[in-house]
């Protein structure tokens, strides 16, 4: 059903999704509750009757973007004020009823956990209520929507498998956004899993704030290997990968899931964040240098063909030249696949927000830049030993470039080719030419 407002009738909705895969899944959630309600998507945001904008605080840089886009759709509304305006996401739930009296042309604050009240949150604006704020994070997760349409023509899709984080690392934001750690039931995954592969999915990507802590209890104890486990004998499913993972949780039996099911992707991203013991124990991450370092030695050793990401912060309250110098050798020693680095932010009413020991922000950036570049060596050192390799490519579709076809390997390297023939969704072997930082260039040999 549509939804009848004061003096027009809302039909076309707009979101906008910045930020984190978790963040992509919510806005897919969101999109089919308001396709439920008869709304269709539309671009641009000029032409729709509903704005949403969904946002990520985990650092201030995203949550500085996620104000900027807001300030454009404020723009937009001032020109037709009938539309509903609203924004979703960590940064809603941060700063709640504060939003509304900053921008007064907001009408909706919709909390991370929210989502599934929209539809009723909608009817109260246009039943004429003016502001709607909703934020509760005391709550179950929200319900599973079974679109039996929405993901047709996708290859790739996420299924949130829980949500919230229990760690409080001391720099990190998204125990208050997210929540006390909560776990979905496993039979209520596998439906989503089997109802996304109706459609046409080939790949699933498991999230979580911290996927390996993943356990639920009814009966007996499943854990997340235990849930691997399930989704491995899922037919037609063809890979199965799954982030973030945090290394204190990190089990044997996680690791030889790496090695037992077929259908698991041999690529981990397993955030180490510092390689100094003193800053990792101000971080409160619960590990030390030497104890991630084994994890690796260990996971290489189940697993030798598998591909290692990681996130790594540089500029931490009280970070020494001799702390950074622990990192860079950590990098050196490890030799990722690649790295998502960043500068560390205050994040407001975290523990690090008041610690001492600020580091400068020409430190911070001139560390960083060292820091990519020594990454960016390794990471095309470790591509160009795949010249001349045949890798095993499932294809996404097109590449930026558009004539070109792109996909990812098993270990989740982006590969671009050419073929004559439109083999969106299937498997095929390619034998890699040529490589660069970022992506993978080769020939197709045969296809699956």
């Amino acid at each position: 059903m549509n939804l009848n407002s004061r003096s027009f009738v809302t039909q076309y909705y707009y979101i906008t999704t910045m930020g984190c895969q978790m963040n992509e899944y919510d806005s897919n959630y969101t999109a089919q509750c308001l396709q439920e309600m008869g709304l269709q998507p539309i671009d641009p945001p000029e032409k729709a009757d509903l704005i949403l904008i969904n946002t990520c605080s985990v650092r201030a840089k995203a949550q500085q973007k996620a104000l900027s886009v807001l300030g454009r759709m404020i723009k937009i509304k001032k020109k037709r004020p009938s539309i509903i305006l609203g924004i979703m996401g960590c940064v809603a739930q941060q700063e709640g009823w504060n939003l509304i009296k900053r921008f007064p042309d907001l009408d909706l604050v919709l909390g991370t956990r929210e989502i599934d009240k929209l539809q009723s949150l909608l009817h109260q604006l246009v039943r004429g209520k003016t502001k709607v704020v909703s934020t509760d994070l005391d709550k179950e997760l929200f319900t599973t929507i079974y679109n039996n349409q929405f993901f047709e023509g996708k290859i790739t899709s996420f299924i949130s498998i829980m949500q919230g984080c229990n760690n409080y690392c001391s720099y990190c934001i998204v125990p208050y956004v997210r929540g006390r750690e909560i776990c979905r039931p496993p039979g209520e995954i596998v439906k989503e899993a089997e109802n996304l592969i109706k459609q046409g999915v080939k790949e699933i990507t498991l999230l979580g704030q911290n996927v390996n802590s993943y356990v639920w209890r009814d009966n007996g104890e499943i854990k997340f290997s235990d849930l691997l486990r399930l989704l491995n004998n899922v037919p037609n499913l063809v890979r199965i990968r799954f982030t973030t993972s945090h290394p204190k949780d990190l089990s044997n039996d996680l690791i030889r899931c790496f090695n037992e099911f077929d259908r698991l992707c041999p690529h981990i991203h397993l955030p180490f964040q510092a390689g100094s013991n003193k800053i990792l124990k101000m971080m409160n991450r619960g590990y030390t240098r030497e104890q991630y370092i084994d994890i690796i030695q260990r996971l290489r050793s189940a697993r030798p063909d598998i591909a290692i990401t990681s996130d790594v912060m540089v500029g931490f309250p009280g970070e020494s030249d001799e702390d950074f110098k622990k990192t860079l050798d950590l990098i050196q020693k490890i030799e990722f696949d690649n790295l998502f680095s960043f500068i560390y932010s205050d994040r407001k009413g975290t523990v690090a927000e008041k610690m001492p020991g600020k580091i400068s922000e020409s430190d911070k950036i001139t560390r960083l830049s060292i820091l990519q570049n020594l990454q960016k060596e390794i990471t095309l050192k470790k591509n160009r030993m795949l010249v001349g390799i045949d890798t095993q490519v499932l294809v996404e579709g097109y590449s930026k470039k558009g004539k070109q076809f792109t996909g990812r390997t098993r270990t989740n390297k982006i590969v671009n080719f050419l073929h004559e023939n439109d083999i969106i969704g299937r498997l095929v072997q390619v034998k890699i030419d040529v490589a660069y930082i970022n992506s993978l260039y080769g020939k197709v040999i045969n296809s699956i």
